[in-house]
């Protein structure tokens, strides 16, 4: 037969059978195969995509279904159902009584007579019990009048007008009510009118919306020389934990992205739009000689050259994403998975002491074979995405393991994570920034806060003495030193 078309192998077709068919039936057959095919990988993607959920993507915990149920780990014994409240042999927490130099009050509680036979008491007790109750002041806001005259000169007749302080000159509204209002809305998410209906009802302080926005504005000018010192104190960490999420900001029409770099020292936030490996490199210092932690997205893979450590918690959802998609990926999604779960519970063991890293580093040659032989024999799996998945990270195998030679780096991104969660609160309940002036104030106030709570320091005095040092022109405190 002339316009004899070729058997596809797949089809269970006899050879002389296909040859005694017309070449129109042919067609037919290998036209409605075709769509077969495409319909089977079509549902194959769609099954992956409706079994998606935070073990097996980026996709947030609170994205799952409200009744699904991580499976039981084969490294994790069970975990026993517990009563609810403090276990035995808890240690409890007590409130901590403040020194005497931190009360504002002492009340004496002296008995006057013997409660047995009335005689007069008199003395201090040596060892007394202190009980102390702690109260706020009712609000009241501190209000100053400058008086300014314009004298005249009995000599001259010239007038001579006096001049306000500077502070006082910079704004209506102190450095302490400017703080409270870019903490308001930094840390504690508040609007702009809950912001000003919050200080009228509390302090009777009246604030339009328009001025809690200019003063948000004076105070990101006022941190910035404090933010851009700690964004190049970046580049010479010896570990940087790096990662994004999605932004809005309205006054551009592509998505933007807000970064984050967690530092031993600081941590700092850059919102931009894009998502590009650039802006990993002007994070993280192109030439850096300091350790990146990452995922595996394209905006990294420069960093193959570099020292690179790819995140564990991350591969972990992809080798959970390559069980989920049962056949011959089950066995090697199943290796790589029990592997991940036994690595970190064993490096769980290192950071709290029950586990010497000595003894971890002993072990760690056999997870790394084992880990090594399933990712071959992935590459050899029937499933395209697995087989595919799998050949990128032999590609990259020895960024898997840089933890094990680089003791201040750990094998998860989870510091980046944990340190991106109060900003995508505050970008789902206010729908991202207005403008480039308030992306610049979120990342700003974001890098202030996150450093000073890193460091143990209180966010409210680091905003306070860069008010101070705007208004009086002196130099602006530091997020790599403590205030003097």
């Amino acid at each position: 037969m002339s316009d004899e078309q070729a058997l596809p192998p797949e089809l269970n077709i006899a050879p002389e059978d296909w040859r005694e068919m017309p070449a129109s039936v042919q067609a037919l057959v290998l036209s409605l195969h075709a769509q077969l095919v495409a319909l089977t990988q079509e549902v194959a993607q769609l099954r992956e995509q409706v079994k998606r959920n935070s073990r097996n993507s980026s996709q947030p915990p609170s994205s799952d279904p409200p009744d699904q149920k991580p499976p039981p780990s084969k490294t994790k014994p069970p975990k026993k159902r517990r009563k609810r409240g403090g276990q035995p042999g808890h240690k409890g927490h007590h409130r901590i009584v403040v020194p005497p130099q931190q009360v504002d009050r002492f009340e004496m509680c002296k008995p006057s007579h013997c409660h047995d036979c009335g005689h007069e008491l008199v003395g201090d007790d040596p060892d007394l019990y202190r009980y102390q109750t702690v109260e706020i002041p009712p609000p009241k806001a501190d209000v100053t009048e400058y008086q300014v005259h314009r004298l005249t000169c009995p000599d001259c007749g010239a007038q001579t007008r006096g001049s306000l302080p500077s502070e006082a000159a910079a704004s209506q509204f102190g450095v302490n009510v400017s703080t409270w209002i870019v903490l308001l809305m930094g840390v504690y998410r508040l609007s702009k009118r809950q912001v000003a209906d919050l200080l009228a009802t509390t302090y009777g302080i009246h604030i339009s919306p328009g001025s809690v926005v200019n003063l948000q504005k004076r105070a990101s000018a006022a941190l910035a020389p404090v933010v851009d010192e700690a964004v190049e104190a970046v580049k010479t960490q010896p570990a940087r934990y790096i990662d994004d999420t999605g932004w809005q900001q309205r006054d551009i029409a592509r998505k933007s992205y807000l970064w984050v770099v967690v530092t031993p020292l600081v941590t700092v936030f850059h919102i931009v739009a894009s998502r590009a490996g650039q802006v990993a490199k002007d994070l993280l210092g192109e030439d850096s000689e300091g350790a990146a932690i990452s995922d595996r997205a394209s905006s990294f893979s420069w960093l193959k050259e570099r020292v690179w450590q790819v995140c564990w918690a991350h591969l972990l959802r992809d080798f959970q994403k390559i069980l989920d998609r049962g056949g011959a990926s089950f066995p090697v999604g199943e290796t790589l998975r029990i592997q991940a779960e036994y690595l970190l519970m064993s490096w769980g063991r290192v950071r709290d002491g029950t586990l010497s890293h000595a003894d971890f580093l002993t072990e760690l040659p056999t997870i790394q074979d084992a880990v090594h032989q399933a990712l071959v024999a992935g590459t050899q799996c029937d499933h395209a995405k697995t087989a595919e998945t799998c050949r990128r990270l032999l590609a990259v195998e020895s960024a898997l393991w840089t933890f094990a030679t680089h003791p201040e780096v750990e094998p998860t991104n989870n510091a980046a994570e944990r340190a991106l969660r109060p900003a995508v609160i505050w970008r789902k309940t206010s729908y991202g920034t207005q403008s480039q002036a308030g992306s610049r104030f979120v990342e700003r106030i974001l890098t202030v806060v996150a450093s000073a709570r890193q460091q143990d320091r209180n966010p409210f005095d680091l905003v306070l003495a860069a008010l101070q040092a705007q208004r009086l022109g002196t130099i602006p405190p530091s997020l790599l030193q403590p205030l003097s």
